[in-house]
């Protein structure tokens, strides 16, 4: 275990007269009141605040941040309260540590919904001092270094919400280093099995590997001295495992054939024009990649990363990739915000901070405001958090108004994009698009350097499609809010006919009931509704049923005299059960919760297995559809949040066959297609259909449909497949 005498030892070397006094006294609190827990790994718990703090020295943090790291989790896992906090510490601290706790646990709340509340508190908080989520990495550092000891369900979801949430912030804070372990200890806990095959794989290369990086250092070094460039370090690397896995599947060729599997990293001494000398002899000693040449130094990314970027053949043909950085460069894009954080000694009780940290907090209010807008501009916690995994997404597109204007966008952005990243009323009244003087659909993808010309008419209004081709959240967010606006008069209105319908057939004055606000209020109440308008939309989406309305409002005996039909199972109740057998889901194949008698039916576009996390959305005519939670469509369904209802898999003791396709990639030769089905028969699984073609770019691409029970067996048949020589990538299809 670490010692605090160690860590102090690191904060008196990086940080001008410390307050060392202050960090013994946070360790002899935390010491104090963690005494007696214990961690899953059954070590004592101060060793966690200890380590957070460990690495908040590493980062040079001052001594406020490294004193927070030993107190993050004691209003949280102990009886201390803020109160006390600030007792013992004062303001400054207190507002650290309260922007690391979490929300108090609330029980109507899922874990879901919990989360989101976390994230939206922390987002807050670090917008007004940033030490709050440089606090938070290193305390989701030390926790991902050690999850080995929880359950793999608990690793799942916490490595996959590091990877959507806290890895990007990280980037986008320029902390390189953080980040990358972030990615790949989340790889390493979410996709085990491909974790272990990919490391063997480069692990078998890496001597082979390195040699040749010493090669090229060797040649680097020499080339520069010949030409009297000076320089600091030169560096070398092997790609790192997810970075690698990530580009290998979207781009699906083999480990061979990636650019940049080993670069090499020249760090120069603090004038950039030392970077171009360097990469001019670069270039002259090797044959550089065409359209492999990237200039961030000229043209800085947006958290603070500088570099040129350029990729070359070497002897033999080897591909590399080259990076060319200054000293001060490359510290940035170690640490990033990290890398600058300072304060000046406290003169007469107020901190005095100098240009350069002001400077600081400017570009970190730039970097995080996005996320801030999201923070607050999204009400819903599950529709927040994908709206932050948008905006955290890297932002590398650089468009410009016709009067010069530069709008950063994210990869992939539309015009449409563009308008409300100018304002929100631009966009909701665009009709169309110039892109460098000619005009284009609104779903063209902008390119760097492309000038944007929106066209607007007063009158029009968002569309619904334009949610298909809109990257951003912001954009997202208001087509959504205009979209919901519009179907929830229409579904109110509908709700009025439905309940007018209803109310007739049991004889009751429908203008008497839908009129009587007070009546109507308190049937909504029972539904967990506020407004009698809120009960009408959801009549009119199909969520309430008008029938159950009247019941609320004539009592249970006077509807029971009143009801046209007979209370049993009716001719309809009979053809749903016989639909539901017919396409074999089973009769509770799938619990709908709170609603009774309703078809559901697996979307065609995921189609969901036992297993997986899935949701319903209420059809008109189609009863339920239940689309898994991953389902690209989705995203568009929460437009019509009214419709969403809970449902989840029913227990059952009877396996339930279900058809998937599968589809393989493969290097093109002879016994890919025995070999594939011999893998999948190895471990006891079904196959319906085989079909094998070659694709244009010589690749083998096999589809194949097998039968499965539920994910647990598919992800069985996937990584059997996965081992079969040749195959490059594996990828389930949904209709």
């Amino acid at each position: 275990m670490i010692r605090i005498e160690d860590i102090i030892d690191k904060v008196e070397l990086n940080r001008p007269n410390p307050d060392l006094e202050l960090i013994r006294r946070a360790y002899m609190f935390s010491a104090l009141h963690h005494k007696g827990q214990k961690r899953a790994s059954g070590e004592p718990y101060l060793v966690h605040p200890l380590e957070v703090a460990n690495i908040l020295a590493e980062m040079r943090l001052d001594e406020v941040s490294v004193s927070t790291g030993l107190l993050h989790d004691v209003v949280e896992d102990t009886l201390v309260d803020l109160d006390t906090i600030k007792s013992y510490f004062g303001d400054e601290i207190t507002h650290l540590v309260d922007g690391l706790t979490k929300i108090a646990q609330i029980s109507d709340l899922s874990k879901e919904k919990q989360q989101a509340e976390n994230v939206r508190k922390m987002v807050l908080a670090m917008i007004t001092d940033v030490r709050v989520v440089l606090i938070k990495l290193a305390d989701r550092l030390h926790n991902m270094r050690t999850m080995q000891f929880l359950k793999p369900e608990k690793r799942a979801r916490i490595a996959q919400e590091t990877l959507d949430i806290y890895a990007p912030i990280a980037h986008r804070l320029g902390m390189g280093k953080v980040r990358s372990e972030l990615e790949d200890l989340s790889f390493q806990n979410l996709y085990p099995e491909e974790y272990k095959r990919l490391a063997k794989d480069v692990d078998s290369r890496r001597p082979e590997l390195e040699a040749t990086l010493e090669r090229i250092r060797q040649t680097v070094e020499t080339r520069l001295r010949d030409n009297d460039v000076p320089f600091v370090e030169i560096q070398g690397r092997v790609k790192r495992l997810y970075s690698l896995w990530k580009k290998l599947k979207k781009q699906k060729i083999t480990i061979e054939q990636v650019y940049d599997l080993i670069a090499t990293r020249i760090i120069t001494p603090n004038n950039k024009k030392y970077c171009y000398l360097t990469l001019s002899v670069m270039h002259d000693t090797w044959t550089p990649v065409p359209e492999r040449f990237k200039d961030w130094i000229a043209i800085p990314r947006d958290n603070l990363y500088q570099s040129l970027h350029t990729s070359v053949i070497g002897d033999g043909g080897q591909p590399f990739e080259v990076q060319i950085r200054t000293e001060e460069m490359h510290h940035i894009a170690e640490e990033g915000v990290a890398a600058h954080w300072k304060y000046k000694e406290k003169k007469l009780g107020q901190a005095e901070e100098d240009a350069s940290l002001d400077e600081l907090r400017k570009t970190v209010e730039k970097l995080l405001l996005p996320l801030v807008e999201t923070t607050q501009t999204n009400e819903d916690s599950e529709e927040f958090i994908e709206s932050l995994k948008l905006d955290l997404f890297p932002k590398d597109v650089y468009t410009f108004t016709p009067m010069g204007k530069v709008i950063q966008l994210p990869r992939g952005a539309s015009p449409i994009d563009f308008a409300y990243a100018i304002h929100s009323e631009v966009g909701d009244t665009c009709t169309g698009a110039k892109i460098n003087g000619r005009i284009v659909p609104l779903k063209s993808e902008l390119q760097n350097g492309d000038v944007v010309e929106i066209m607007t008419t007063a009158n029009s209004k968002p569309s619904r499609d334009w949610l298909n081709y809109v990257i951003t959240a912001k954009a997202r967010s208001r087509i959504r809010h205009w979209i919901a606006e519009q179907q929830r008069a229409d579904s109110i209105e509908l709700g009025r006919k439905l309940l007018e319908k209803e109310a007739d057939r049991f004889r009751v004055p429908h203008k008497k009931l839908i009129n009587n606000d007070v009546e109507m209020k308190r049937i909504a109440n029972e539904y967990g509704l506020g407004r009698p308008e809120d009960l009408l939309a959801s009549i009119g989406y199909g969520k309430t049923l008008p029938r159950n309305v009247i019941s609320k409002y004539l009592g249970a005996e006077k509807f029971a005299e009143l009801d046209p039909e007979k209370r049993r199972e009716t001719r309809i109740e009979s053809g749903v059960k016989a639909v539901k057998k017919f396409i074999g889901l089973g009769e509770d194949a799938i619990v709908v919760k709170g609603v009774d008698n309703l078809l559901t039916t697996r979307a065609r576009c995921c189609n969901p297995l036992r297993g997986e996390e899935i949701i319903g959305y209420i059809s008109l005519g189609k009863g339920i559809v239940v689309h898994n939670k991953r389902c690209k469509n989705v995203l568009q369904l929460m437009v019509n949040k009214d419709r969403i209802v809970e449902v989840d898999w029913a227990k059952t003791d009877q396996d339930e066959i279900q058809s998937v396709r599968i589809l393989v990639t493969t290097e093109n030769r002879t016994g890919m297609l025995a070999g594939i089905t011999n893998a999948i028969a190895e471990i006891k699984t079904g196959i319906r259909d085989a079909k094998a073609n070659v694709s244009r770019d010589d690749r083998g691409l096999i589809e194949v449909t097998v039968e499965v029970f539920d994910k647990k067996h598919l992800d069985r048949v996937l990584s059997s497949i996965q081992q079969v020589p040749g195959v490059i990538d594996v990828e389930r299809i949904n209709t």
